[in-house]
């Protein structure tokens, strides 16, 4: 196969495993499109992993063989074949990617193999810096092509509070898969998380808005999050009742109005 059919595999992928990321993806320009989509294609085969079995260790070992994939494409070993690492050692090496997002990313998804909570609110924010944040910072990276310091932190920052914004969309589901994400699920909790979740938002995105607006599209994929916060502010007990959010029409026209715009 060739690097473009390798990542139109990698968008098929995204398409199926994350159509919120797929269209946000949608809204960037070729070569930027196709940078997206590899990085998500690694985030969705790594999300994944631990869901796929019930059983922890082979969970812990499809973990580990992204490990050691990651091992390959950082210390210059051969890399194996496969439809996501061999474009993304590709977009590493040209965008000149860091390795630590990729093992904090990895390391995080650690806790979906197993049913015990969150110790605390700083393990939960760990996971989300470590999923959402990292994945976001990599992203932005990938397309701006530099590696300011202070809006890469930025982005990070942004992402995880998006994350939070997913994570309170997915309690249900969570929770009937035996997974229990929130410290504190009481609505003066649910509230304090979101309302914690929006403020790093704000701080965030002014330290974002240097970002050049064609390589927006890597931030747009929170263009949900501000929303399912607000809402989970004011009305927590929509949390556990799986009502966040807005109707598919409503979810599109938005995204649509901050590409034209460009805004994020």
């Amino acid at each position: 196969m060739s690097l473009q059919d390798d990542i139109a595999s990698c968008a098929e992928t995204v398409h199926s495993g994350d159509p919120m990321r797929f269209l946000s993806a949608m809204t960037a320009d070729g070569a930027d499109r196709d940078a997206l989509m590899v990085l998500y294609a690694f985030n969705v085969e790594v999300a994944r992993a631990p869901w796929v079995t019930e059983e922890p260790m082979i969970a812990e070992m499809r973990l580990q063989w992204w490990i050691d994939a990651v091992e390959e494409i950082f210390t210059g070993a051969t890399v194996r074949r496969h439809q996501v690492v061999t474009p993304l050692a590709e977009l590493v090496a040209r965008r000149d990617l860091p390795r630590g997002p990729f093992d904090a990313l990895i390391a995080a998804r650690r806790w979906d193999i197993y049913k015990e909570p969150h110790a605390d609110d700083a393990a939960l924010w760990s996971y989300l810096d470590g999923t959402a944040g990292s994945l976001m910072a990599l992203a932005v990276q990938a397309m701006d092509g530099q590696g300011d310091a202070a809006v890469l932190k930025a982005a990070n920052a942004y992402g995880t509070a998006c994350g939070a914004a997913g994570l309170l969309e997915a309690v249900p589901a969570l929770e009937a898969a035996n997974r229990y994400p929130l410290v504190d699920g009481t609505a003066q909790g649910v509230s304090a998380l979101a309302g914690k979740a929006l403020a790093q938002m704000d701080a965030a995105k002014t330290a974002l808005k240097g970002v050049a607006r064609p390589k927006r599209a890597a931030l747009r994929t929170g263009w949900l999050a501000r929303g399912v916060l607000r809402q989970a502010v004011r009305e927590p007990a929509l949390v556990g009742a799986g009502m966040l959010g807005r109707s598919d029409a409503g979810k599109r026209l938005r995204l649509m109005g901050l590409a034209a715009t460009g805004r994020f």
